[in-house]
Formats: C-alpha cells, structure tokens, sequence
C-alpha cells in the first residue's frame, strides 16, 4: 500500500505523514492519497475530518488511521480489473546484441574522455 498526504492543515499533514512513515508515496505513485478536504471527483481520495461523511473522523489514532487506509485499500483492489497472466512463457533467449553494443560504446568513450582529462593534467 503507497499512500501520499496532501492536506492544508500542516499540523495534520506532518501527524499523518509521521504515522504512515513507511508507506508515504509520491502523488503520482500511489494508491491513496489522505486529504483533509472533501474530494468527490478522485476513487483514491481518503478524506479526513471531524464531519460525519469522513472516512475517519477525527480524532483518531495510529492503529485506526492504518486500519482504515487498509480497508480502503482492499476495496480499491477489488475493484480493479484482474489481469490475466499469460499462459505462455516466453522462452526464447533474449539478444542482449544491442545493449552490448551500447556499453561497449559508452566504455569507450569513459575511457577516451579519461584518457584526454589526464593528458590535459600532464601537460601544463
């Protein structure tokens, strides 16, 4: 579970980031987003407040802000399509040819450039 904190109470924002230290995700990355402003637009949005139409009503503590954001989290997975893995594996062995190629490029040219930088060096 990813979850980012974007709220306008920074006392809120910075408790919340505190408990949920070890999930906190960026915006784009996650899976839900807590808010302390009513969002109706966003299926990741978890509002916080003090009013009754919450999804955690405030005050609360770390194991129900957790437990909550699970719960959300379990619904949004059922609610996403299941992709279907593919049946066949792909066996044939994969041409590393053209990423050879590119380090071998790229060594060359570490080294040329090194190669100038302690001649430069050395010719003062």
């Amino acid at each position: 579970m990813k979850v980012a904190v974007e709220c306008q109470s920074p006392l809120l924002q910075k408790s919340l980031e505190l408990f949920l230290s070890k999930y906190l995700s960026s915006l784009k990355q996650c899976d839900i987003v807590v808010r302390d402003i009513e969002c109706l637009n966003d299926e990741r949005c978890f509002y916080v407040s003090s009013k009754p139409n919450a999804d955690l009503i405030k005050p609360f503590s770390k194991s129900q802000l957790i437990i909550a954001l699970e719960n959300r989290y379990e619904e949004l997975k059922e609610d996403e399509p299941e992709v279907e893995e593919s049946s066949e594996v792909n066996t044939e062995p994969m041409d590393f040819e053209i990423l050879e190629k590119r380090i071998e490029f790229l060594t060359k040219e570490y080294q040329e450039n090194i190669l100038r930088a302690v001649k430069a060096f050395y010719e003062k």
